[in-house]
């Protein structure tokens, strides 16, 4: 007499878990149906910045590979000669190398020099003083003013026979010099104008100086430590990161000199700041040789790239983290 029961019973149960799991799959379709709606909504709203990226990034990128393995001067059909324009690019170019150097040189002492100068214009202004602010647009203000303009200010300074530089001299009682005007002289004395620029890099310094924390530097007081001290165990092990950022971004923006051997000197005098930028846009723009400038433009990125991997792959034996991690 039990058994229609629980017969019964065992078929209610099972139209109930039935139903439980139909309203889980349509809750399951529902969910996914939301959740590709707002794949759609999200695609859309980076696809501009994808397909931006695609067309302003990508294409040049792989188009000027495709270049880099013709013989092209614009005014004819490119023939393709495969890996020519490298092979004489490393064996029949002395002005291939020449600019090489001379960029190695600039960015050699360019790099540590300004690093140098804008972290200690931030330590400078990172102490409280009257007037604070002023200083610090002031110490800024520089960098804003466009590189064209800035290069003909300096190009009036450095001035051989009415600049303001030799005029100083004069005062001292100091030789004149031919600054920009002799090979020997072309790269220090553009490497002086590279500390004109620092403002930004100045900026990011004195963002992590303002991070550092104070009782570490009260720390240091308490076991009798002088601002030598504080700088070389708190300050400088602290600044690490920010000085990684600024060192990367620094030797990228040194190896892509240009607009300074393109106002002031036209590479020269004898190629003597005749950097591979400039060299690039001679090629191309100048002589008409897109084949052989691409392939100068490949051997810059491979330059940057591979020490940009250098700096990362050394990074863990002097950066140290907030965290503790290296």
């Amino acid at each position: 007499m039990k058994a229609p029961d629980s017969m019964t019973h065992i078929s209610s149960s099972t139209a109930l878990a039935e139903r439980s799991l139909d309203r889980s799959a349509t809750a399951k379709s529902r969910l996914s149906k939301r959740q590709r709606r707002e794949l759609y909504w999200g695609l859309g709203f980076v696809s501009l910045a994808v397909g931006g990226f695609v067309l302003l990034k990508i294409v040049p990128i792989v188009a000027s590979f495709v270049i880099s393995l013709t013989d092209w001067n614009v005014a004819r059909a490119p023939s393709f000669i495969g890996f020519d324009n490298y092979a004489r690019m490393l064996t029949a170019d002395p002005l291939f190398w020449k600019s090489l150097w001379v960029t190695a040189y600039y960015s050699l002492f360019s790099v540590p020099v300004s690093m140098a100068f804008a972290f200690a214009l931030a330590m400078l202004l990172n102490n409280k003083i009257p007037a604070l602010g002023l200083f610090r647009t002031l110490f800024y203000l520089p960098s804003i003013i466009p590189i064209i303009a800035s290069s003909i200010l300096w190009l009036w300074m450095f001035n051989p026979d009415f600049g303001l530089f030799n005029a100083g001299l004069d005062l001292i009682g100091l030789p004149r010099q031919r600054f920009i005007y002799e090979e020997s002289q072309v790269i220090p004395s553009l490497v002086f104008m590279s500390m004109w620029s620092v403002g930004p890099m100045m900026i990011i310094f004195l963002a992590g100086l303002q991070d550092v924390p104070n009782q570490l530097y009260e720390a240091v007081e308490i076991d009798g430590g002088n601002a030598w001290h504080k700088l070389w165990h708190v300050t400088i092990p602290m600044m690490t990161p920010t000085i990684l950022f600024n060192l990367l971004i620094s030797i990228v923006a040194a190896l892509q000199t240009f607009v300074q051997a393109f106002i002031m000197t036209e590479g020269g005098p004898n190629n003597g700041s005749l950097f591979i930028v400039f060299y690039i846009y001679r090629k191309a723009f100048q002589e008409q040789q897109m084949g052989y400038a691409s392939a100068l433009a490949w051997a810059l990125f491979l330059l940057i790239c591979a020490l940009s991997i250098l700096v990362f792959r050394t990074s863990h034996r002097w950066v140290f983290y907030h965290g503790g991690d290296n």
